[in-house]
């Protein structure tokens, strides 16, 4: 869904009208999280799966990194935690171009292969959400920020 879309205006509509109907404060954030699942979950429902599996994999580091008390374990959890989102972010933003590197490569040494380009297309903000969830680990690993419950 682009912001240009008569069906966005629709959706903005109705979740600011739905906001301020609402009167506690939990009850609004709760509908502003389901209208930017909507909004998300309109481009593609597997890439609304994504980011819920990595929200969902840095609460469980968070609330590792916070009740473990071993500092060599705790390193381990946030090292593995960045591994794992900056392991995501470079899957959607790199893995067709090493495919195509590969193929050119092995064209220069005169054995051309024919490997098809992964049809990889990058979910909307996979710059933004695992910078975000790693700052929140890392915010964790600290002892920062308190791990949510």
């Amino acid at each position: 869904m682009l912001f240009t879309e008569f069906r966005f205006l629709v959706l903005f509509a109705v979740c600011f009208g739905v906001y301020w109907s609402i009167r506690s404060h939990q009850g609004r954030k709760y509908w502003l999280l389901l209208c930017s699942c909507v909004f998300y979950g309109a481009w593609s429902v597997e890439f609304l799966a994504l980011m819920f599996g990595s929200v969902t994999f840095d609460y469980v580091m968070g609330r590792l990194l916070e009740h473990e008390q071993d500092p060599r374990r705790r390193k381990l959890w946030l090292v593995f935690s960045i591994i794992v989102n900056l392991g995501l972010l470079g899957y959607f933003k790199y893995a067709n171009w090493f495919i195509d590197s590969a193929v050119e490569f092995t064209k220069w040494l005169g054995m051309p292969v024919s490997i098809k380009t992964l049809a990889i297309v990058l979910p909307p903000g996979i710059s933004f959400y695992p910078f975000q969830s790693m700052s929140y680990t890392i915010d964790v690993y600290r002892r920062q920020l308190k791990a949510e419950h």
